[in-house]
């Protein structure tokens, strides 16, 4: 039998390789902006072309390369950064590790044009499927350009992986985001399609925040600075009413390298917990420097996860460093607050829970259900509501299809024998002689506007009401690309939106349950809702802007509702296909029947 086993072809390795390194178009312009920050730039400029998928340059005034330095620079592996294995553990520069040219080279057709001061020409280089196609003398100024064209034009399978042009879009602003923040002392400038998106003229790094983010931060933003001789860290958070539903405004940086650190994260929202909402994020841009040594930045092929030597007192030190930054600016509250005598007296917490209260207590109904299964109350059967859904069904009422949030007046005088109340303004109380249920306001009123919007999607397009005054709204970059992706599913939810430059938009329109003079407000809490859905990998874009739609639209643990009110949402939850839980998962209903209530009781 012959052998079998050989070596893959040098471009074969290549893509396949390429495949850690450059996901999408996004990825090759971290690559190359990052190189750029390497090579002494103080001026990048960024290009792309259908959202890089057509075409991706990068021109920076760095320092340029020699003729055989460009030729290598394209192999595997090879690196001017590392030369012993001592190199890695003190590695301060963002490339390091020789990949990012030969991975860009390996699936799209790359031209360079590279000089140093020095030269009297500089050099250019065409490369396709990683070999070297032309190879000339060309004139050109001190530094860098590297073009790509046709990301994935070898490999097919992966280019009918990449998104529409607007979701890549929004992933290359955000890497471009991330190197620009880093890096104030530097001129960066971004076109999209001819268009310029961004110009960050060089300055501090405060000017940098509100350059990106917009200027509404100007002045609310909270300097943190802090240094020791373990670590030092800089930058700003924001003050607690800049915080947001979603996570979009949060970077973290070590030794100038943005990092994603879901415990660095914690560190921070524990730092706000006492000034913000438990489900809101603080916006911050934190710039962690310690030595290279305590810190393994090569864990992963993006660079952007990392390993501490010493995660816990990282933790400590930034949420310490937070802490103490928003109590100079007077923002934390100065006094501490003992807890209640009289609570610590309660039989509750002064006496033992014996073995026959625990045995009392694990047996009886309530405890097993909210014990048994995954969700609380969780109502498998339908049928188990049919009793229930049987008050507020009647031969001549429907269920509206428009986006009314709430319907004053029944449509027909139903459930007029039935007791409806609201307690704590937040959850409706409706009983019968077999029992009674309580049902969460908010998470019912998100399933029925959820399934309303499923049926304006398919057959029913939402009522809309045109504005006698449109409302003009600018948004961030990142935000004007996510809106313009999710306008054609906005249109049949009832908004009229229309571009007007310059990252604004025009509402023209809106669903006919918002108010006049609202929109502006709804459209961005929209937005961040959708933005908060986003790392949800298991639903298509359509799905996460209804959940969205229906959580933002909902009416709200605390609001006032008059009995037809009450009557109207229980009606239209009965109605829903899926009343007993919320679009995302939430329980809905809780049942108590009259048996059961009768045994907690001795009855």
């Amino acid at each position: 039998m012959s052998d079998i086993i050989q070596l893959l072809p040098d471009n074969i390795a290549n893509q396949i390789a390429a495949g850690e390194v450059i996901q999408r178009p996004a990825s090759a312009v971290k690559e190359l902006l990052e190189n750029a920050v390497d090579a002494g730039a103080d001026e990048i400029k960024l290009f792309v072309t259908d959202a890089g998928k057509a075409q991706i340059q990068v021109i920076d005034n760095g320092s340029g390369m020699s003729e055989t330095d460009a030729r290598m620079a394209f192999e595997r592996h090879a690196t001017s950064k590392i030369k012993k294995i001592e190199d890695l553990f003190s590695i301060k520069t963002m490339g390091f590790r020789g990949e990012a040219l030969a991975s860009i080279a390996a699936v799209s057709q790359v031209e360079l044009k590279s000089k140093r001061k020095e030269d009297d020409a500089g050099i250019y280089i065409e490369i396709e499927n990683s070999r070297v196609i032309n190879q000339e003398p060309v004139a050109w100024e001190k530094g860098t350009s590297i073009s790509m064209k046709n990301l994935f034009f070898n490999v097919p399978a992966r280019r009918n992986f990449l998104k529409s042009n607007s979701s890549e879009l929004r992933h290359i602003i955000d890497e471009f985001i991330r190197v620009s923040m880093a890096f104030p002392e530097i001129f960066f400038s971004f076109s999209s399609n001819g268009q310029e998106v961004f110009h960050l003229e060089k300055g501090s790094l405060k000017q940098r925040i509100v350059q990106i983010l917009g200027n509404s931060y100007n002045s609310k933003l909270v300097s943190v600075q802090e240094k020791t001789d373990y670590m030092n860290i800089s930058g700003f958070v924001g003050k607690p009413e800049t915080a947001k539903k979603t996570r979009g405004d949060q970077y973290f940086f070590v030794n100038n390298r943005f990092i994603k650190s879901a415990y660095l994260n914690h560190a921070v929202n524990n730092a706000f917990s006492d000034l913000i909402p438990k489900d809101s994020f603080p916006m911050y841009a934190l710039f962690i420097d310690l030595n290279p040594a305590e810190v393994d930045i090569n864990v992963h092929p993006t660079k952007q996860e990392i390993k501490f030597e010493d995660e816990k007192i990282i933790y400590a030190f930034v949420q310490a460093a937070v802490k103490h930054a928003l109590a100079q600016f007077s923002i934390t509250p100065t006094l501490d607050f003992d807890l209640d005598p009289g609570i610590q007296k309660l039989d509750a917490v002064n006496k033992p829970f014996t073995e026959e209260e625990k045995t009392r207590s694990s047996n009886s109904s309530l405890f097993r259900s909210f014990t048994e299964k995954n969700q609380a109350h969780f109502i498998e059967k339908r049928s188990d509501l049919e009793h229930w859904k049987d008050l507020y069904e009647s031969p001549s009422t429907s269920l509206k299809s428009n986006s009314s949030v709430l319907i004053e007046k029944p449509q027909t005088n139903i459930a007029e024998t039935s007791d409806v109340f609201q307690i704590l303004n937040s959850y409706i109380l409706l009983q019968n002689d077999e029992g009674f249920v309580l049902i969460n306001q908010q998470n019912a009123h998100e399933r029925v506007l959820y399934e309303r919007y499923i049926r304006a999607m398919s057959d029913k397009p939402i009522a809309t009401q045109k504005s006698l005054f449109p409302a003009s709204v600018e948004l961030s970059v990142a935000d004007a690309a996510l809106l313009s992706e999710l306008i054609p599913d906005l249109i049949a939810l009832g908004f009229i939106i229309e571009p007007f430059g310059s990252n604004t938009f025009i509402i023209q329109g809106s669903p006919a349950d918002v108010s006049q003079g609202s929109e502006k407000y709804i459209l961005e809490n929209i937005l961040e809702q959708y933005k908060h859905f986003s790392s949800d990998i298991k639903h298509s874009r359509r799905e996460k802007l209804l959940r969205s739609m229906a959580l933002q639209q909902s009416v709200k643990t605390g609001t006032v509702l008059s009995k037809s009110e009450m009557q109207n949402l229980v009606k239209e939850l009965f109605g829903c296909s899926i009343p007993s839980v919320s679009p995302n998962g939430k329980p809905v209903i809780m049942k108590f029947e009259k048996s059961e209530l009768d045994k907690m009781f001795g009855r």
